[in-house]
């Protein structure tokens, strides 16, 4: 997850290198390629969740069932996306400030990713199967394999070369969407290695009404959850907005400095859902008390690290990104508090996976809604448009809210699983 970070940042410094606005643009766009990544992961999960009981109680047919069924199910999800994406994104950048040469490169960057959704898709389905199976190793190497493609890849497609022609912002989605396609292909192998995918019955991809019923049942409440989070960023983006371009572009670089250290919990939810998924399905309930408990001890590890790392070191990589003092403020002061907030992300997606994993996952979209939508436009409103206060402390209103819901999700989760004598220790 950490390479999956740093290419992040690799696109948002080649984006620097273009222009302050396209980093403005870059940051609008990311809020509908978060929706993509959202939904993906949601469904993803459920994928995993579903393949995970089925081999803990040893029907491997079933778990086969689950995959082929399951990567056909997240390309239609992909169709779907691309079409509504390139219906809505207009209007959702005009919302948010966006005109002229600014909505035009918002446009050109995440029209390009929305015709790539197809491939990010089918990777989360593929990655899905091989997390179901303990493979994390897999999609780790592809983004190794990414980060350093991407490298090379940007600089090539931004300025050009020979017969390639310059194609600016457009050059960084590019870049993007062909990665995806290569590391669908290696992907794809190592899915055929685990015997669990075949193309020797076509049939068993088509769509099955009671598996798709089961996916869904399982992966909207998680998907809801990533969607929600991808409205309550958009929310965010609006009120950021007011504060002007240069807030967007501030904030835009700190949240991608910020991934560098909140991912790797990120991707330690991840190992959280394939080890309680299997362990619940077995009925060994101690093995899913253990993974929580280190889950949470590990969790809180990296966090420290993240807080002690960014404030050393923060503004030093913002001002990487763009050499304008103002930017460089903004991109701080977001820091400076969203730092403090790496404990209460840990607690969120170690319960998110946990609830995800013994599938009880509903609750997941009531947190979702509060800690999104409800109590962030709320925060937002009051202390943005309200008190018209400063930048700032638009970010210690976040802070509070997301304590707020993290509290709740530890002390829910605490109490569910005491029904199946598993208390969090």
């Amino acid at each position: 997850m950490f390479f999956n970070t740093m290419y992040n940042v690799v696109d948002t410094f080649y984006a620097g290198l273009i222009s302050t606005q396209a980093i403005s643009a870059l940051s609008l766009s990311f809020m509908i390629f978060f929706t993509i990544i959202g939904l993906g992961y949601g469904f993803s999960s459920a994928i995993t969740a579903l393949i995970g009981n089925a081999s803990g109680r040893s029907k491997r047919f079933l778990a086969s069932l689950y995959a082929h069924k399951g990567i056909f199910f997240m390309q239609l999800i992909a169709l779907a996306l691309t079409l509504v994406g390139f219906l809505i994104s207009p209007y959702l950048f005009t919302l948010l400030g966006a005109s002229g040469a600014y909505m035009d490169m918002a446009l050109d960057y995440i029209n390009i990713i929305l015709a790539g959704t197809i491939f990010f898709m089918t990777n989360f389905a593929l990655n899905a199967i091989l997390v179901s199976r303990g493979d994390t190793k897999s999609y780790r190497n592809t983004l190794i394999f990414g980060f350093f493609a991407n490298l090379v890849l940007n600089p090539l497609f931004i300025y050009g070369f020979l017969f390639i022609p310059a194609m600016g912002i457009k050059g960084i989605a590019l870049s993007t969407v062909l990665i995806q396609l290569l590391n669908a292909l290696y992907l794809l192998r190592k899915v055929m290695d685990t015997k669990l995918v075949h193309f020797e019955k076509i049939s068993y991809f088509f769509p099955h009404k009671k598996v798709y019923k089961q996916m869904i049942n399982q992966g909207i409440p998680s998907s809801m959850n990533m969607l929600i989070m991808s409205i309550g960023s958009l929310i965010l983006m609006y009120f950021v907005s007011l504060y002007g371009v240069k807030a967007v572009a501030g904030y835009g670089i700190g949240f991608r400095v910020e991934q560098i250290m909140l991912l790797p919990a990120l991707g330690l939810s991840s190992a959280v859902l394939s080890l309680v998924s299997n362990n619940f399905g077995a009925k060994r309930f101690d093995r899913v008390q253990e993974t929580v408990n280190k889950a949470l001890k590990y969790g809180f590890i990296i966090a420290t690290f993240g807080i002690i790392f960014l404030y050393i070191f923060g503004k030093t990589i913002v001002s990487q990104f763009d050499s304008d003092p103002i930017v460089i403020g903004f991109g701080y002061d977001y820091l400076v508090v969203e730092v403090l907030i790496f404990y209460a992300y840990v607690i969120l997606f170690i319960c998110v996976s946990t609830l995800q994993g013994i599938k009880k996952p509903k609750m997941i979209v009531y947190i979702g809604l509060y800690r999104q939508l409800i109590a962030k436009y709320a925060i937002a409103y009051v202390i943005v448009i309200w008190l018209a206060l400063d930048y700032i402390y638009l970010w210690v209103g976040v802070l509070i809210m997301i304590y707020s819901a993290a509290i709740f999700a530890y002390f829910y989760t605490h109490k569910l699983l005491s029904k199946y004598k598993l208390p969090i220790k």
